[in-house]
């Protein structure tokens, strides 16, 4: 079992996102904007965190950012997910520091796999 952030301004994908990561066996810390996503960081060292790249406050762009800024969080491996589809949009989110790109909408198989699989990589 993994310690997985989840940050997400909407719910429903929120709620959907910690549901299938829990089934699997995963524990899930789930937050509702970046500020709390840093928050969520600073109380509990996570295995992944799972960002939304439009959030209030702080995008997951800025998380992901910070993120990478502090030695206690640096090898964390995160995973945007978004609504933005655009090259740019994604060469943006690899260039903070992101190790994968989910677009919305999202197979929660498929968002199960990319996480067992960036999870793989960094137990080795």
């Amino acid at each position: 079992m993994s310690l997985i952030l989840v940050a997400d301004d909407d719910r429903d994908i929120r709620d959907l996102v910690a549901f299938k990561l829990s089934n699997a066996g995963h524990e899930v810390v789930a937050v509702e904007d970046g500020p709390s996503a840093l928050g969520a960081l600073a109380d509990r060292l996570v295995e992944v965190a799972i960002l939304d790249v439009s959030m209030p406050g702080m995008s997951g762009f800025d998380v992901c950012r910070s993120m990478r800024s502090e030695a206690r969080t640096a090898s964390i491996p995160v995973l945007l997910l978004t609504a933005k589809a655009q090259e740019a949009d994604v060469q943006t989110g690899f260039a903070y520091g992101a190790d994968d790109y989910i677009v919305k909408p999202f197979s929660p198989r498929e968002l199960l796999s990319r996480v067992e699989a960036v999870l793989a990589r960094s137990r080795r």
